[in-house]
């Protein structure tokens, strides 16, 4: 029996900083999050470091791992848990030559069993697959299917994350394939009832 899945949060597209460290410092207490995504598109690099600053100890110190996405050189660079890269973002040993051998390096595979083998035989410490369902957040380039979850689950040991569209209403059926993680942010954000209640909701569905 594998361990329980866990949730995997991504921060939303807009952070306006002071505000929402407080909403994060809330949701992050409302039950078990294993990690951290700071998602940050198209801003200059002083503004990731600015918001590193502040929500990194918002996440850590609540045993949260906090993963930059796509930018190895920045989460080396400001001492991040670990980074997240696609496949445009270079090669998984450049990642991991800038972040050192002991932080995270997950890898996008979109919907490919081939590139996630790659990935994980490279050292990955994970791989996301998706997206599963549509998503406001980014367009998809890629859908995945349950059976390649199901597959990983059953032959892999390097976790795998599901990422794309999650919401605790689609949820359980990632969760029964086989997914180690489930990344999620609209889910959790946009929640009716608010973040702190859709991590609680999804801890009761893990």
């Amino acid at each position: 029996m594998t361990e329980r899945c866990r949730l995997y949060l991504i921060t939303p597209p807009k952070i306006e900083l002071a505000v929402f460290a407080e909403t994060l410092n809330r949701t992050l207490g409302a039950g078990d999050v294993a990690s951290l995504q700071l998602r940050l598109k198209d801003v200059p690099d002083e503004e990731i470091e600015k918001t590193v600053e502040v929500l990194m100890p918002v996440a850590q110190n609540a045993d949260v791992a906090f993963i930059l996405n796509d930018r190895p050189d920045l989460a080396g660079r400001f001492g991040c848990d670990g980074v997240h890269i696609g496949q445009e973002d270079g090669t998984y040993a450049a990642a991991r030559a800038a972040v050192g051998p002991e932080r995270i390096v997950g890898v996008t595979c979109h919907a490919s069993r081939h590139l996630a083998v790659e990935a994980a035989d490279a050292g990955a410490d994970y791989v996301a697959f998706g997206a599963f369902f549509p998503t406001r957040t980014k367009e998809p380039k890629v859908y995945c299917d349950l059976d390649t979850l199901k597959w990983w689950a059953e032959l892999m040991v390097v976790p795998c994350v599901a990422i794309g569209g999650i919401t605790v209403e689609n949820a359980k059926p990632l969760v029964e394939a086989g997914a180690d993680f489930l990344a999620v942010s609209s889910g959790v954000w946009d929640h009716p009832d608010g973040p702190a209640a859709a991590v609680k909701a999804f801890n009761a569905l893990f």
